[in-house]
Formats: C-alpha cells, structure tokens, sequence
C-alpha cells in the first residue's frame, strides 16, 4: 500500500535548534560513512579508497585492506557497516565502485577487522561478496547505503548509474534496494527469488540514487532517502517488491527544467512519504533515539549536500509534520548522520578537508 504524501512544509515550521559542534577527526579526504568501534574510536571511508581509523584520543591512522574503488565523480569507496555480531566476528562490510571492462558497478566488500602495528588496524581475508550488474561508464549514481535489518539480513542501497529506465528493469541491480545474506547471497524470502525476469536480490526497484538507509528503531522497517533531479528528493519506505517509479513519476523536473515521466503519480507506483523541492541533496540518515535530545527524539535526521545543513525532520505516527534545518551557518556539505553508541549524533562533512563532527546539546 502506497504511504499517505506529505508534502514540504516551510523552514520555519520548527524553532531553531542550538548544538555545540566538537571536532572528533579532521582533514579527511570526502570521507563517506562512519562506523562506531566497541571502545576503539572510530571507523571513516574516504571516497579514494582509504579506510582511516580515529582512535578516542582524535589520533589518524590507515587500515590497510580495503578493496581497489573506481574512484571517479560520485564512485569510489561509499559506505561501511559493522557485523551486528562485530564483538565475536569483528566483521566489517564496505560497499564500493568496481571497476571492470564493462565498466563500473556498486559492490559489496566483507573482510575481519584485525590488529595491526603500532594499535592500528588492518582488514584481513577480504573478499568482494556481491558485485552488482549496474555497470556502467562515468561515475554517476552508485547508491550505496547499507542497514542490517532485525533479522540479520543486509540492505544496500544502489544508484541507477544516471540511467533512469535501468531502474524499472528488474533483471538490472539499477536503482534499486538489495536484501542480501552476510555471504552477499540475496535473502530467501526475498519477493523476486525464483523468477527469471528479475535478480532474486531486489527488495524494492524503481529508485534514482538512495545514499541514505536506516532502520525504524520501533518497526524494524527499513526507510530511505534518495535524490531526486531538480526538485523531488524523497524519503520511502521500500517494501518488498514495490516500485518506486523512477523515472516514470517523480515530484521533480530534469536539469533542463523538462518534465519527467508522466507525471507525479501512477497505478502500481509508490509514493514518497516525503519530497523536497527544491533539492537539497540528501546523504545518510539516522533516527534520534537518544535522551541527549529529546526534542529531537523520534525525527529523523538527514544529511544535505547542495543544501549545506543537516535536516531534521519532525515524525508523529509515522508522519512527516514539520522540518528544521540544522548547522546551516556551518557552509558544509554534510554527507552522512549518525546517531552514536554514546547517545551522540555525529556528522561528516563531505570535502578534501573533511571534518567527523559530535553534536552537543
């Protein structure tokens, strides 16, 4: 069943928040994702392929390992995510753009976080256990945003390459949400195993380029945030084997100002429960759960690139009702959000002296 559409409230709808920003790493190259260590500091991807490590103390090193990106426009070395058994299998997962002579694709990486020299880190036994077939020349559209479900199951995000009829094609990984084991094998209840016309490792199809995903803290459902053209970036929730309508519907317009599709709405298509128009290009998200802001608590906090702030966005049932825009005095693009072990939500700023922000309330 398609969501109830909200549609864009005013930026004064809400009272402008105040947080304290505290520097916790600083002159990383377009870092990408944020993973939390159990009492080690911090896990950062950079987008030309390094993995840095950030210990409590603020202090950098590499963790040697990581896969060989196509690191060209938006590809390179996207997001990161810890095993949920981290603390017994110290597994991390990378997805990333693989080269190949057919051109690049969004891939997912696996490898065991190990101790290295001097209290660093290196990636052990790493592998690429998934590569999708959205290949393609040039380096638009890759996704990629990975959530591990209630269930253990893994969820990746992945961009239709700036194809956007790749993305009603269900035999094409193109702008689409994977459902995936921890082997990188699609999950066997996933809505299109066992059919020839479609990869059985499609949740939901019919996205542009979603670079946020996040779990429902209280649902265990997984919501996503993806671009848009001009105008018509959009928070979903995918359900299994629903189409989001790219490009056939869209609250957007293409570059040129043209119409896209055939409109804002089709049978058989979803609605966004969210869209913003004009864009301000979202990237991450994370839910507030933390008493550190219980104002904030039960929103969802989005990342703006071309919008330079961090959105937060007001739910009640469910139900986008209002929206405030954060750190805007910042002038920083902000590429992911995430709400720490420690109850505090952290920010990277996505340039080549990019910043791993805390707020304080």
């Amino acid at each position: 069943m398609a969501a109830a559409l909200v549609l864009p409230l005013a930026p004064a709808a809400l009272a402008q928040s105040t947080v304290q920003l505290e520097t916790v790493g600083a002159g990383l190259s377009y870092p990408w994702g944020v993973a939390f260590l159990p009492n080690e500091g911090y896990l950062v991807t950079e987008r030309d392929g390094a993995v840095k490590h950030i210990d409590p103390s603020g202090r950098q090193s590499e963790v040697d390992g990581a896969p060989e990106v196509f690191a060209q426009g938006q590809g390179g070395l996207l997001d990161i995510a810890l095993s949920p058994d981290f603390s017994s299998d110290r597994t991390v997962f990378l997805t990333y753009s693989q080269g190949s002579p057919a051109g690049a694709g969004t891939s997912l990486f696996r490898a065991r976080l190990a101790n290295g020299f001097e209290g660093g880190f290196v990636l052990e036994d790493g592998q690429t256990i998934f590569s999708g077939n959205n290949k393609s020349y040039g380096g638009r559209h890759f996704g990629s945003r990975l959530a591990f479900a209630p269930d253990g199951t893994l969820f990746m995000t992945v961009g239709e390459r700036g194809d956007g009829e790749r993305a009603q094609d269900t035999s094409d990984h193109a702008g689409s949400v994977l459902r995936l084991t921890r082997d990188g094998q699609p999950a066997p209840d996933n809505p299109f195993v066992g059919r020839g016309d479609a990869k059985p490792e499609i949740w939901s199809y019919g996205h542009r380029n979603p670079q946020g995903a996040a779990i429902h803290p209280e649902t265990g459902v997984l919501w996503t945030v993806e671009h848009g053209a001009r105008g018509g970036d959009e928070i979903n929730i995918p359900e299994a084997g629903k189409n989001y309508g790219w490009p056939v519907i869209s609250y957007g317009r293409h570059y040129s100002g043209s119409k896209i599709g055939e409109g804002t709405s089709k049978d058989g298509m979803e609605q966004p429960i969210h869209y913003w128009d004009p864009s301000i290009a979202p990237s991450g998200m994370a839910f507030v759960t933390s008493d550190l802001y219980p104002e904030w608590k039960g929103d969802i906090l989005v990342g703006a690139l071309a919008g330079q702030h961090l959105a937060r966005v007001d739910l009640e049932d469910g139900r986008v009702v209002g929206e405030e825009k954060l750190l805007t005095d910042l002038g920083e693009r902000i590429r992911d959000v995430r709400q720490g072990p420690d109850g505090y939500i952290y920010v990277l700023t996505d340039s080549d002296d990019g910043r791993l922000l805390r707020l304080k309330p």
